[in-house]
């Protein structure tokens, strides 16, 4: 029998945590008058590596704007910068500086002098950058100092995660009083003014979509996905870094529910999510922003195509989208394009000035336009203006490989996630542990294989998101990989992973949760699991009285099949007992606000929040941190591990607000114990009581039909 033992802390697929730098050379700062609206640091490449555990890569969202800005100024790709929203920074330099602004910030002035977008300005040794506000059209502007934004590096990056309170600034929007260190001004290049690289705003857009990961017809028809593309879409005022919800018609749906996975037909198996990702969160879509989640549970039937994400920075509530699905080749074009077009900046802007001197009259629609981001060329248009795109039709399928069942070996698909992403998914659309365990062995020898342009590996319950860098790694040539790999992969059924039994303190009924349900009341008072989310456990469940569901959590041993379910290493996690598999859905929509470690069950999964933020679990309490960072620190902030075994034991609200301040403050840890795991644990469990496995599970089945019946009477709202 082979026996493995995973990695305790399991390092990124590419490098490791970086969180601190070489001595920083300073030349100035700038000191914060007013600190705008949500005013943060942020550098271009953002914070890779850390998907696996729940930490989004953030970085400046408006990824062209930002970078265009950096080259102005004469600053390398890594230099961080300023993203703001809505209402800009009023900054003072210190020492003479170079300036530039971008993005939506069309008022900009410096010392009461306009200051177009794009054009390197010279700010004196006490001079005064108002960025004034961003659009409208537009969101979000930059602010390029020669030098950069110096602050630590935090996790591998300059970028702030607001909502995990690290990186940027003291990991938070900038206050007035604030002062930023800027960086050195030696070897820097030309400065550059870019202006006519800048593309329009406007309030009406067109996002470019690789059909898949998920679609027609296991999850939508054919006719829903075509509805999906046809359709306008409104920009809902929850729209954020984490993430901007659409408001248009409902999915067609090609099922009825979710299964194991939840009541809703949107709800799958927990799968990681690609940025630029459009899950359906219940029949609300939500495209997935630089700091969304990475981990969880709804279905994704397209992604905007890398050249177009710039755009989602810009969306305003209540601007349209239309949705392009365009063939991965066009893609690869426009990404090839906006590569190109970085690549050589003043060769772009030449280009550009070429172009507009040779066109024709200015009544011609072809020829240079200005717009409030300044003089528009032709080249600049093929990157604003998607009208002509989609000539190509593409089909509906996303599979880029198939691998039968052979042996202990699943059956596996390879699906296209997007320009630069690959899901596979292993076996049916069921929890199987063998399954699991299978696509972790997978996961390892592929992180063995150290392959050239891997950048992110996400395990989720049936499958494995991989990111790469297209120009290093195609997904053809990953999928072959895989494929190889697939071939040799153990028995899981052979394998003993030496794990730990982790004991977490758990207050039932927590107060921080029932505020969460009062809260989302407020804003869909219908739902079925309003006003408590526990009498809809019981329901859905067949349970005799509400306090049968603390008794199941409280006794169940659940396994960790996932970290970074929603954020933060938080676990995804399963009873081991099939006795003990509640199963409920997730909101539908979900909520914008959960406590931070609360604890809750989505179809047959349980979940502890890292953080504070948006979820859709039912909640039926809370537990202590399983996330501990400290700024400058070289240990692992994720506390679980994949494979690990929970149990949670009850404590009153009182008791465990003390374990979670000692467990904040490093004077305490999580109680472990070392422990295996075999699937023939498992095994034996469910030969020993398969009758009452049966029953149970037979029992829950009609109580899951008879609430989706009353559910579809009600055309999916109670």
């Amino acid at each position: 029998m082979q026996r493995l033992e995973p990695d305790p802390d399991p390092p990124p697929p590419v490098g490791g945590i970086v969180t601190t730098t070489a001595p920083r050379l300073l030349t100035g700062t700038a000191t914060v008058l007013e600190a705008g609206v949500q005013t943060t640091v942020q550098d271009l490449a953002g914070r890779p590596g850390l998907w696996d555990v729940g930490v989004p890569p953030s970085g400046a969202w408006d990824d062209l704007a930002f970078a265009l800005a950096n080259r102005a100024v004469g600053n390398p790709p890594s230099a961080a910068g300023l993203e703001c929203v809505v209402r800009g920074p009023v900054l003072r330099f210190d020492r003479r500086t170079l300036v530039c602004v971008a993005g939506a910030a069309a008022a900009a002035t410096l010392d009461g002098r306009p200051v177009p977008p794009g054009v390197v300005t010279v700010a004196p040794a006490g001079g005064v950058l108002d960025v004034g506000p961003c659009g409208e059209p537009g969101m979000r502007g930059y602010v390029a100092v020669a030098g950069g934004v110096n602050v630590p590096v935090d996790l591998g990056s300059r970028a702030t995660f607001q909502l995990g309170g690290f990186g940027g600034h003291e990991g938070r929007a900038l206050m007035a009083g604030d002062e930023l260190p800027l960086g050195t001004v030696e070897n820097l290049l030309a400065p550059t003014d870019v202006a006519p690289l800048l593309p329009a705003l406007r309030s009406e857009w067109t996002l470019r979509v690789l059909l898949g990961p998920h679609g027609a017809p296991e999850h939508l028809t054919p006719a829903g996905v075509e509805a999906l593309l046809s359709a306008t879409w409104t920009v809902d005022h929850r729209a954020d870094r984490t993430g901007i919800r659409l408001v248009g018609p409902a999915p067609q749906w090609a099922r009825t529910d979710g299964g194991q996975a939840g009541l809703h037909p949107s709800n799958i198996h927990d799968s990681a999510y690609p940025i630029g990702g459009i899950m359906l969160s219940g029949d609300t879509p939500v495209i997935v922003g630089p700091d969304g989640p990475s981990l969880g549970g709804f279905v994704v039937p397209c992604v905007v195509v890398r050249a177009d994400r710039w755009m989602l920075a810009q969306l305003r509530p209540g601007d349209t989208v239309h949705l392009v699905a365009v063939t991965p080749a066009a893609a690869a074009a426009a990404n090839a394009d906006r590569s190109r077009l970085l690549a050589d900046v003043p060769a772009a802007v030449a280009a550009a000035f070429t172009a507009a001197l040779a066109a024709a009259p200015p009544t011609d629609p072809r020829v240079v336009r200005n717009g409030p981001s300044g003089p528009i060329s032709r080249t600049t248009r093929a990157i604003s203006d998607h009208s002509r795109v989609g000539a190509e039709r593409p089909d509906h399928s996303t599979v880029l490989a198939e691998r039968p069942a052979s042996g202990h070996a699943p059956h596996v698909v390879l699906r296209r996630a997007g320009d630069h992403h690959l899901l596979l998914e292993a076996g049916p659309a069921e929890l199987d542990l063998e399954v699991r365990v299978w696509v972790h062995l997978l996961a390892e020898a592929l992180r063995a294989r150290r392959l050239t342009g891997l950048r992110e590996l996400v395990e989720g319950v049936r499958s494995l998101l991989v990111q790469v860098d297209g120009d290093e790694l195609p997904l053809d040539r990953l999928a072959g990989e895989l494929l190889e790999l697939a071939a040799g992969v153990p028995d899981p059924a052979a394998v003993t992973l030496d794990v730990r039994e982790v004991r977490m303190p758990i207050a039932l009924d927590h107060p921080a949760a029932h505020e969460a349900m009062a809260r989302y009341e407020r804003v869909r008072p219908d739902a079925p699991w309003c006003p408590d989310n526990v009498e809809f456990i019981r329901r859905i469940n067949d349970l005799g009285a509400r306090d049968d569901v603390f008794d199941v959590v409280t006794a169940a041993t659940y396994l960790v099949v996932g970290l970074g379910d929603v954020y933060l290493g938080a676990p995804v996690a399963v009873p081991l007992d099939p006795r003990h598999r509640l199963v409920t859905t997730k909101y539908d929509p979900a909520r914008t606000w959960t406590p931070q470690n609360a604890v809750g069950i989505g179809g047959v999964y349980l979940c502890v929040y890292g953080m504070e933020g948006p979820g859709g679990y039912q909640l039926v309490g809370r537990t202590v941190p399983v996330w501990r960072h400290v700024p400058g620190s070289t240990e692992r902030p994720w506390l679980l591990r994949p494979f690990d075994r929970l149990r949670f034991v009850p404590v009153s609200a009182e008791e465990l607000a003390e374990r979670r301040a000692a467990i904040k403050a490093g004077r305490s840890d999580l109680t472990t114990t070392p422990a295996t795991f075999r699937l023939a644990e498992v095994r034996a469990l469910e030969a020993e009581h398969a009758a009452e496995i049966a029953t149970f599970q037979s029992r829950r089945q009609a109580a899951f039909d008879a609430e989706r019946a009353a559910w579809g009477a009600a055309g999916g709202r109670r």
